[in-house]
């Protein structure tokens, strides 16, 4: 289903591919890039009545994706250490533990995909860090740690948020 919104989302996949250039303009274009499709593609989504479940998988799935495969490569690159890059996706661990519990209680098929406010603050944040990491700029790991701490937030407003629609 190729609508505005989702080929907005789609195009993240070109984008992150500009990071195999170590041209740095090239790289902080396709980040803000990046995260401009992130903010409007939703807004499209709602304006022309065309969401989805498909786009509601399909968003936060480019999102990841992108942010994965720039760390990947800044990585590779030795301009990001590996405790760094898995403490940026541990709200990621959360989602998945969260997914399993769906899974266990067999409530994966009653519900419904949406974005958490700790989830938007967490990928903003993402994209904001990429960008000074590749600018060159150290963080201290204090940065690192508050994606851990917006990780756990995001499980709880899941957790929270899934047992409000029960009572409902």
């Amino acid at each position: 289903m190729i609508t505005l919104s989702n080929a907005l989302s789609i195009v993240r996949i070109p984008l992150a591919l500009l990071f195999f250039w170590q041209n740095i303009y090239i790289r902080i274009i396709a980040i803000v890039l990046a995260m401009f499709t992130d903010s409007i593609d939703g807004y499209f989504a709602r304006k022309y009545k065309s969401a989805s479940k498909f786009g509601a998988y399909l968003d936060p799935a480019m999102d990841k994706f992108f942010v994965y495969f720039v760390l990947a490569i800044l990585l590779l690159e030795n301009q990001i250490l590996l405790w760094q890059a898995l403490a940026m996706i541990s709200r990621d661990f959360a989602l998945i533990i969260f997914g399993l519990y769906l899974g266990i209680t067999k409530k994966w098929a009653s519900y419904e995909v949406k974005a958490v406010r700790w989830g938007k603050v967490t990928t903003a944040m993402q994209f904001c860090v990429l960008i000074g990491v590749t600018l060159k700029f150290s963080f201290s790991w204090y940065i690192y740690s508050l994606f851990i701490v917006l990780g756990v937030l995001a499980f709880i407003e899941l957790i929270v948020s899934s047992f409000s629609k029960r009572a409902t």
